[in-house]
């Protein structure tokens, strides 16, 4: 037998291969929801990349016009203030650039302050309590006696009378008396 013309295989083979895919077509059909979902999140994902790519390019390239400041001036924080940072436990935390500042002092014995100024700066226990803030009262009420905390708590109720404060100070008093 002699073989059929180039164009006659052709051509059996194009109809092989559509009987071929037409048997697939019901298995395609339930498939084709998820591939089409996950190619379109895989291209999201690619130009999600690629914005991200261009956007550090572009950060790299805008630094070497304008350097960036090391500490801006809105960057503070409570562990910031040297008064605050003596008593507040850091030497229990890590630090990441250990000599980047200087260890603090130990907390000083609190300075005697005549009555009169008292109404100024607060009670003689912590001076300058009038003015801590909630987290910086917190840090430095693990170095305080029993009675300076009574004596806070009095001064607290009976100028500023702040419902955060005498909570706490209330409840430092309970854990100090029965620890």
């Amino acid at each position: 037998m002699s073989p059929l013309p180039l164009p006659v295989r052709v051509a059996a083979g194009l109809v092989a291969s559509a009987v071929e895919q037409a048997r697939e077509l019901p298995r395609l059909v339930v498939e084709l929801p998820v591939t089409a979902v996950s190619q379109a999140l895989q291209a999201s994902m690619r130009v999600q990349q690629k914005v991200t790519e261009l956007a550090i390019k572009g950060d790299q390239a805008l630094s070497t016009l304008r350097p960036v400041e090391e500490r801006p001036s809105w960057a503070t924080f409570d562990d910031d203030d040297e008064s605050f940072a003596s008593g507040n436990g850091a030497s229990a935390v890590t630090e990441l650039h250990p000599h980047s500042r200087p260890v603090p002092e130990p907390p000083a014995e609190p300075v005697v302050v005549p009555s009169a100024a008292q109404e100024v700066s607060g009670p003689n226990a912590l001076p300058g309590y009038q003015e801590l803030t909630i987290p910086q009262l917190r840090g430095r009420l693990r170095h305080l006696s029993a009675d300076d905390l009574r004596v806070l708590l009095e001064w607290e109720t009976t100028h500023q009378n702040r419902a955060p404060f005498i909570t706490m100070l209330s409840n430092r008093i309970t854990t100090v008396t029965e620890g």
